[in-house]
């Protein structure tokens, strides 16, 4: 069954362009109110050219995402869907201003901030919550002893690790939040320029004209995505379950109720908010 989206408020983090941009477009075809986050000037464009509300946020730094949830609580009286977009394969290892290294902020902890900061606001809107993934959570592991990375950096396996925190989260946050339905889901290897902080061979397979031909477009991408928004939870799909292809797609065998919630803990700590 296909939901009435008209006058919805769905926020998308990272969408200005890839499939954050192509859900935005569609969105506001369907009448949605919707509001992205950029970091360019891309950002202001597309907003001017749909119709919607735009924020400049940079996922390095936790005090625009505090600012963020704070315009957004001040603006927003209803927020129906928040898709947690924003994410990218970083090739060395380096340190954010808040001390923690790059991937695990701007693919996970940014995110988990920004949620749990509009709990209430989420809980009040009986609001869907969707976490971008990736195939590469296969690739992921969880150590709690090394989470910042600093044994052996390397690009993908930092990358697939926090996509694996992304169906964590996406799992504790059906668990923990009142009334709020919550997802995550895998877009497909997608021609956007999600790799253009990556190294070497990821980012010549992203931007070469061997991977133009091989990938999806982004509006083919942002499908499973315009599916959970439209669809009806709990009919459709399942609290805290991972998609692709608008079906249940390959999760980390790690996959587990306990990691998911040790996961959320830490990250408690980690972003220093200091709510359970």
């Amino acid at each position: 069954m296909q939901a009435d989206l008209s006058g919805k408020t769905i926020i998308i983090t990272g969408g200005s362009s890839g499939i954050g941009a192509a859900a935005a477009r569609s969105l506001r075809r369907q009448g949605a109110q919707v509001v992205i986050t950029g970091r360019s000037g891309e950002t202001k464009k597309l907003a001017e050219e749909i119709g919607c509300d735009y924020y400049l946020v940079d996922y390095s730094r936790f005090a625009e995402v505090r600012a963020f949830a704070r315009d957004l609580l001040a603006e927003y009286p209803r927020i129906d869907v928040l898709v947690n977009n924003v994410g990218g394969i970083i090739a060395d290892r380096r340190m954010t201003e808040d001390g923690h290294e790059m991937t695990l902020q701007v693919n996970h902890l940014s995110g988990f901030l920004l949620t749990l900061l509009l709990q209430e606001r989420l809980e009040s809107s009986k609001a869907i919550v969707i976490n971008t993934s990736s195939a590469a959570n296969l690739m992921g592991r969880v150590n709690f002893d090394d989470l910042e990375n600093q044994k052996n950096y390397k690009s993908m396996s930092a990358y697939g690790a926090a996509k694996f925190m992304n169906i964590l989260h996406a799992m504790e946050i059906s668990r923990r939040f009142r009334g709020v339905w919550a997802a995550s889901f895998h877009p497909g290897v997608v021609g956007t320029g999600f790799a253009r902080e990556g190294g070497g061979l990821i980012r010549w397979a992203y931007e070469g004209l061997l991977g133009r031909f091989l990938m999806i477009s982004p509006e083919q991408g942002a499908d499973t995505l315009l599916w959970l928004i439209s669809t009806m939870p709990g009919k459709d799909w399942q609290d805290g379950e991972y998609y692709y292809k608008r079906r249940p797609g390959s999760r980390n065998p790690q996959v587990s109720p306990e990691l998911a919630a040790k996961l959320w803990d830490v990250s408690v700590q980690l972003t220093g908010t200091g709510k359970q």
